[in-house]
């Protein structure tokens, strides 16, 4: 079994003083995924930049302390690589990872911002994205696309739909562009294997909505239709603190 586990740390050099290290040391996934990084590597350790034996690599955005993902990885991929479309990359939006028998797409989502001011810029995002998987795919490769959305899907994946109607990450041109997504032939994990389980990964630091659980689910686990059969178990890990998100997860058989 491979473990995969895709967190929005909200800043890395936060997380590290709010026990990151120490989650990361009782967790020991095969692949882990970060997204808003925000930080260079040169600015880290070698404590961190090879934690337990991982290997460690970085995708930081052209803005210092913006964005950003980075990924640690128990076995040395066959290769790495980004999007490959500056608008992107110069916000280091999307790593990808590819080992023998999947490719990781490790992605962070623009947020929209209020009044759609981004809007443009993430259905870009979210078009570009689904071409990239769509190209893997058809070179018969299966695409693990996981990482911060930024969009909850459905009613059952926030707290209060109708109360977020016009909200970023909520507005119907969002639902509709992770709908047309997952039309291309994705499926969500989590959503595939909990139909009906009402859980977030995502809570906003105001209102004191984490302690009420009022929250949102818009990190992911996305693989191409047929990958989905070897994926066993797809969760939420939020009982884990450190960041406004917490971390989520698959098994890979």
């Amino acid at each position: 079994m491979t473990t995969i586990l895709s967190w929005n740390v909200n800043g890395l050099r936060a997380a590290l003083k709010n026990g990151f290290m120490e989650w990361f040391g009782g967790a020991r996934p095969d692949v882990l995924c970060i997204q808003e990084s925000r930080v260079l590597p040169e600015e880290l350790d070698m404590e961190v930049l090879g934690a337990f034996g991982y290997h460690s690599y970085w995708n930081p955005a052209q803005k210092k302390g913006y964005s950003g993902t980075a990924v640690f990885s128990k076995e040395a991929p066959l290769s790495l690589g980004t999007m490959g479309v500056p608008e992107f990359d110069d916000e280091g939006r999307l790593q990808v990872i590819e080992y023998p028998e999947f490719t990781v797409l490790n992605g962070y989502w623009p947020n929209s911002q209020s009044e759609r001011a981004r809007l443009p810029y993430k259905l870009a995002w979210c078009d570009a994205v689904t071409q990239f998987a769509n190209g893997l795919v058809k070179k018969n490769k299966n695409v693990v696309l996981c990482g911060d959305f930024n969009i909850a899907h459905t009613e059952i994946d926030l707290a209060r739909p109708k109360d977020n109607e016009n909200n970023a990450g909520y507005y119907i041109e969002e639902r509709e562009a992770m709908a047309k997504f997952l039309g291309n032939g994705y499926v969500d994990t989590f959503r595939h294997l909990n139909p009906e389980k009402i859980q977030y990964s995502w809570w906003s630091y105001r209102t004191n909505a984490r302690a009420r659980n009022i929250g949102w689910r818009i990190d992911y686990h996305c693989v191409n239709k047929s990958f989905a059969p070897r994926v066993k178990a797809a969760w939420i890990c939020d009982d884990v603190k450190g960041s406004d998100h917490c971390p989520v997860g698959v098994e890979i058989a």
